[in-house]
């Protein structure tokens, strides 16, 4: 009967000594493992044998990515204006050992470690640097914090701003500012607007005094062509006039003193000054001229349509001597 109880404790202490030797690390963690207080290794995930009564877990590390809040906080810029700021960060561990012996409390470590670099990399700039540089605050601090975080063996992946909160009066003066901004920038869209109307408008005026000036200069070259026609048609006519005058036509010369009695006779009727027109008494001359130029005219009109003279013969034994006629 003792023997049975003294062999059922050994089977039970085989049992537990065995079960404490296996040891199971889940996905995402590694496990130290200490010999008497001292470490020698790092268990990955998966199932792992130890050494009873000789080997022990030490500290159990999550490998994966881990996202701190680092508190709010009143930040002095610059150019001494307090700005409440508060951040979060993305840190990985990369080395469990490191993170497990090299550090106490790693989060917090880092946290705080995050608001002092923080309120330097803040200090150095001024507010409006702070309110349109995020990016440039949050590669700042990236740098500086994996630099610091690195013998503990984390990586510090991503360091992000969340808010910014300048006093009420500085935000009340900011609005002010924008919105005169937006009124200057209003202003001065709608000063240009008005000068590319008003240089639309002279281009405008330019381009119609150009046109209406080479109206007037094609209207004056055809002037002056249809003088010009006018004084070859006028000479042409006394040409015909003088001939005819040559030849002996008194006709000719009543045309010429008719057409300008009749001009100087409608001249005088045209004025605006004249009230009363005197008709001239020898009517008959005129009458005698207009007459001559039906005559002249009807002369003109049977030569015109007269055959050509044919040429005369000479009689025989003599020689021919042309009449008055041919």
């Amino acid at each position: 009967m003792i023997a049975t109880i003294v062999a059922g404790v050994f089977l039970v202490l085989a049992v537990v000594v065995a079960l404490g030797a296996i040891k199971i690390v889940p996905q995402g963690q590694e496990v130290t493992v200490e010999r008497f207080g001292r470490y020698t290794r790092t268990l990955k995930p998966g199932i792992s044998f130890l050494t009873p009564f000789v080997e022990g877990i030490g500290r159990r590390i999550n490998m994966m990515e881990q996202v701190l809040d680092v508190p709010r906080q009143d930040v002095i810029t610059k150019d001494n204006v307090s700005v409440q700021v508060d951040a979060i960060v993305f840190i990985q561990v990369m080395d469990a050992s490191a993170a497990a012996y090299r550090i106490t409390n790693l989060d917090f470590a880092i946290t705080q470690l995050t608001m002092t670099n923080l309120r330097t990399v803040v200090g150095n700039m001024e507010l409006d640097e702070v309110l349109s540089q995020r990016d440039q605050i949050n590669t700042r601090l990236l740098d500086v914090i994996d630099q610091a975080t690195s013998p503990w063996g984390v990586k510090v992946a991503r360091i992000e701003i969340k808010d910014l909160q300048p006093p009420p009066d500085i935000t009340n003066a900011m609005a002010r500012q924008m919105k005169a901004e937006r009124e200057r920038r209003a202003v001065i869209t709608e000063a240009d607007g008005e000068k590319q109307a008003a240089i639309t408008v002279a281009e405008g005026q330019k381009q119609s005094a150009i046109l209406q000036a080479e109206g007037r200069r094609e209207a004056a070259f055809r002037d002056a062509e249809a003088r010009e026609r006018s004084a070859q048609a006028e000479a042409k006519a006394t040409e015909l006039v003088s001939n005819a005058i040559s030849a002996g036509d008194v006709n000719a010369i009543n045309y010429f003193i008719a057409q300008k009695y009749v001009e100087a006779f409608g001249k005088l009727a045209e004025s605006p000054q004249q009230k009363t027109v005197i008709v001239p008494a020898d009517m008959g001359s005129l009458v005698g001229s207009i007459a001559g130029i039906g005559e002249l005219v009807k002369t003109a009109m049977a030569e015109q349509h007269a055959p050509p003279p044919a040429a005369p013969r000479p009689p025989r034994g003599g020689t021919a001597v042309p009449t008055k006629g041919a």
